[in-house]
């Protein structure tokens, strides 16, 4: 293929023709065409002449992870930070099994993702052939879209439909199935300048008529409150919101996948609802008269028991992108369909017109009530580490832009709790599939997304060796990402539901064959470091934050037998809040 690489030089952003190219070349042209800096991979042989495609230019830069399942976490990482289209490359059969995590990482929590997958050629698909594997088949419940392309001509306007579906309307992970004899095949390129797909619409602004509904309903509230979910932030529409809630003073909630939406220290901000959020977020969500839910899914964990939630008698409004997302779990009163980047802005309009001024002194009085419980107080006594209390300080010594790359556990909750996240797109988690181990692939995709940004993953001693192996790709690459391990010696979640659920039964949630952190983090090539008192915590901390040309793995000791409060247990309601150990019965 080598003979036609030096064309690619002509490709730019607008249609070319007349150029031909073998399909592993397209690949490279498309990838170019997208502006796409980074792409995340692991090679094999179905895949290599897309390798060798790319060895032979230096515009989009090929990173090689240590497992399919990490390349698919940094591409994701690197779309949750800047909110580009995140690109990974996978070859054919375990290639593809091994993404299958990433991608519907991505797909729950409607990151834009394309997947390009190597594939055997096809004069054997369907015969078993060394490396087979259905990979359209096996990804389609978790893809927004799929594609297998048979022709090489047909290429093009598949890359480009599967980069438009990716990030139009609520965005998602498309994988794009390729056979090798199409790579080696060759055709005229032309790159599509845009893509129209039949029955395809995206609802831009909201209904007018449904949006003045919203706003007489919002004028009317006594007790009103806005539920904010990651659709706010996967729309850029944080500034909005704050118009917004400036203007109507009402009290707001940001789910997990929210928070930074709306700062975490305004004096309208409530906190987390929800399983592990705080009491007054959720009696708030449960004694409220007018429900603003932004960009939400009505989620199991946020809203409890949906017979429980649904029986209260107030007025819902439910704004999204997604119609199909409105009314699935929760009857709405007041659906609209559109872009929140668009619909925010429409709505505040028309309530500016209104011009009201509700008395909330008394819904106030009664939040206020609420968070006097103070229900994430702990006991910081003693020179015994607190993971709360060492979140609380990493806060202080970070500024607003500090990206936090989070694992999957008790860790992602006591930050969720209790590090205040100012801005958007600067908190990084898995929250619809709660994937353990996406916290230093995360953390590599964020980092190299925005190296101005400081980027520390926060992880636990088990989730952090899911994917530990990305240390390597860490070192080969020079990525600085800083790596804060609280170590319980525990799967301390599962472990804490066990101590509420199964009568303090333990079955294998104790880590008997930890690893030396420390020792580890420096056989990569890093530097390890390890405290267990709050006398060392501020130079440890100082040291991960001030090291720069180097990642640092700080590793935190705390007790295995600490717990996040508050709590719901599953398939109970808002109210049934367990505060601390004492609420817990029997």
């Amino acid at each position: 293929m080598n003979h036609n690489l030096e064309e690619l030089e002509t490709i730019e952003n607008a249609a070319v023709s007349g150029v031909d190219l073998f399909g592993a070349e397209m690949i490279v042209a498309a990838l170019r065409a997208e502006a796409v800096q980074y792409i995340w991979g692991y090679p094999g042989g179905a895949a290599l002449p897309i390798y060798d495609a790319l060895s032979k230019q230096d515009h989009v830069k090929h990173i090689l992870v240590r497992h399919e399942q990490g390349a698919l976490h940094a591409a994701d990482g690197f779309a949750r930070a800047t909110g580009e289209v995140g690109v990974a490359l996978v070859t054919s059969g375990p290639g593809v099994t091994n993404a299958v995590t990433g991608i519907a990482t991505a797909h729950f929590d409607s990151i834009p993702l394309v997947i390009i997958a190597a594939n055997v050629p096809t004069s054997v698909i369907g015969e078993d052939a060394f490396q087979e594997c259905d990979a359209v088949g096996i990804t389609r419940p978790v893809t927004k879209h799929n594609f297998m392309v048979r022709e090489v001509s047909e290429l093009p306007n598949v890359l480009k439909k599967a980069f438009y579906l990716a990030k139009s309307g609520r965005p998602g992970p498309v994988l794009v199935d390729v056979p090798k004899d199409v790579l080696l095949n060759r055709a005229s390129f032309v790159y599509p300048q845009s893509v129209k797909i039949r029955s395809y619409s995206l609802p831009k602004h909201g209904h007018d008529g449904q949006i003045q509904k919203a706003a007489d309903a919002l004028a009317r509230a006594k007790r009103p409150y806005i539920y904010v979910g990651g659709g706010v932030v996967l729309a850029d529409a944080a500034d909005s919101l704050k118009e917004l809630a400036d203007l109507l003073g009402f009290p707001v909630t940001t789910t997990l996948m929210g928070l930074g939406a709306f700062p975490g220290t305004d004096q309208h901000y409530v906190g987390m609802p929800g399983m592990h959020g705080t009491f007054e977020a959720n009696m708030a969500m449960h004694n409220c008269d007018v429900l603003l839910a932004l960009g939400v899914r009505f989620d199991d964990r946020v809203i409890g028991n949906p017979g429980e939630f649904s029986s209260r008698n107030r007025t819902i409004i439910h704004i999204d992108i997604d119609s199909s997302s409105i009314s699935k779990r929760v009857k709405v009163d007041i659906p609209i369909v559109g872009d929140l980047r668009n619909v925010i802005p429409q709505l505040t309009s028309k309530l500016k017109r209104i011009a009201t001024s509700q008395d909330l002194s008394h819904w106030w009085n009664e939040i206020n009530a609420w968070r006097a419980r103070e229900c994430l107080a702990y006991d910081n006594a003693g020179e015994k580490l607190r993971p709360q209390f060492v979140l609380e300080r990493l806060r202080q010594l970070v500024d607003d832009d500090t990206i936090i790359c989070s694992d999957v556990g008790q860790h992602q909750m006591w930050v969720a709790q209790y590090y205040k996240f100012g801005k958007p797109r600067r908190w990084i988690n898995s929250g619809g599939l709660g994937t353990m181990g996406v916290g230093l692939p995360y953390g590599i995709g964020a980092k190299l997304g925005k190296p101005e940004s400081d980027v520390i993953v926060v992880t636990g001693d088990g989730s952090i060796q899911m994917c530990i192996q990305e240390l390597s790709t860490c070192m080969q690459y020079g990525i600085n990402v800083k790596v804060l391990c609280l170590n319980n010696q525990s799967l301390g979640m599962v472990r804490q539901q066990q101590h509420v659920d199964h009568r303090g039964r333990y079955a294998h949630s104790y880590m008997e064959s930890l690893p030396d952190f420390v020792k580890l983090a420096e056989a990569y090539g890093h530097v390890g470091l390890r405290v267990e008192t709050k006398i060392a915590l501020d130079e440890a901390l100082r040291t991960l934050l001030e090291t720069r040309d180097r990642t640092v793995f700080l590793e935190v000791l705390i007790d295995s037998g600490e717990r996040v409060w508050p709590m719901i247990r599953s398939g109970t309601g808002l109210t049934q809040m367990l505060l601390s150990e004492s609420d817990i019965d029997g």
